[in-house]
């Protein structure tokens, strides 16, 4: 196998950070590992696997040494910048932020729902938002089996899912300071609003959740709406799911998909206070779902909940995974 050189832009940020753990821990084959970012963590030196890497400036230049992967944990108009010089340089992106996920002739993957995508790129993968890559997860085997026919979505969403700011951001507001990320204080409250709103009343997470699954599902019509939420929580996401399928289903058969599927967890035994939560999913990879039960509401109808870390799953080990698929073949 070959021994590929791979980078990371936006190394030492939450994400970036997260990314050279998972990196280490999965051990791939990697020949020289470049780390670069802005500021004040140029010239840092990170250790990884014992080797010492000291964090260069990111410049236009710096894919000229024939990078084969460089993770991108930037945020968007940085991404545009130098994903495409990247690219031009024989670089495969993988990109974190939002800049390229609805392009469409970019592959917006999730690897245990459409890994295969990843052959259609044309030099930038696009990894989804956090929200959407634990909720696709849970759902594609639902759609291979019983078909969906409508999915509402409502999550409660940890402050790391606002970046670096966030968790200290709730500590400030736990000491009775005042919210400077959020629009009001989260410490003993919920937020229902993640971006900003546009004019139909959505907001932009909710949005990206609704089309980023439909292109990731390849199922550009499928009925999606969305309402996501910040909690005072540091780490994971939960979601509660509603599906209508075109097909009738029993729950045994339900349950016996989920723990077949690829990247899932399930954990759905209420009698014994068995349910995923988001304090038992930080550090984790996968992908939690319980609370399994029939929607006696509407005909062919499912309630799950799915929790998964929002920064190892939903962002640092998704990218990781792909390019794991990329050096696999």
């Amino acid at each position: 196998m070959k021994n590929y050189k791979v980078g990371i832009l936006g190394a030492c940020g939450m994400v970036g950070g997260t990314m050279l753990k998972v990196l280490a821990e999965r051990n791939l084959p990697i020949a020289e590992l470049y780390l670069f970012d802005v500021g004040p963590a140029v010239g840092k030196e990170i250790d990884f696997n014992g080797k010492k890497i000291t964090v260069e400036e990111s410049t236009t230049t710096i894919f000229d040494r024939g990078i084969d992967i460089c993770l991108f944990a930037v945020d968007s108009p940085i991404s545009k910048k130098y994903a495409p010089i990247a690219a031009e340089k024989g670089c495969i992106v993988i990109d974190n932020s939002s800049a390229w996920r609805m392009e469409d002739t970019v592959p917006l993957v999730v690897p245990e729902v459409n890994g295969d995508d990843i052959s259609s790129n044309k030099g930038i993968i696009a990894s989804p938002n956090c929200s959407t890559i634990q909720a696709t997860v849970a759902i594609a085997p639902l759609h291979k089996a019983f078909g969906i026919k409508r999915v509402i979505y409502s999550t409660y969403q940890s402050v790391s899912g606002a970046g670096a700011p966030g968790i200290p951001e709730l500590h400030r507001t736990l000491a009775g300071e005042k919210n400077q990320v959020f629009p009001h204080p989260i410490a003993g409250n919920v937020i229902p609003r993640i971006d900003v709103f546009g004019d139909d009343g959505y907001t932009g997470e909710e949005s990206k959740m609704i089309e980023e699954t439909r292109k990731i599902l390849h199922a550009p019509n499928m009925r999606i709406t969305a309402t996501t939420v910040r909690v005072p929580v540091e780490i994971g996401h939960s979601e509660s799911i509603n599906i209508t399928f075109e097909k009738p289903f029993e729950l045994a058969d339900v349950r016996k998909v989920l723990e077949a599927a690829p990247g899932i967890i399930v954990k759905d035994d209420p009698a014994n206070e068995l349910y995923p939560t988001p304090r038992e999913a930080a550090g984790t990879d996968q992908v939690y779902v319980g609370r399994i039960r029939r929607d006696f509401s509407e005909d062919n109808s499912l309630n799950i909940w799915v929790v998964a870390d929002n920064v190892r799953k939903g962002a640092a080990t998704n990218a990781v995974q792909i390019a794991e698929k990329i050096i696999k073949g």
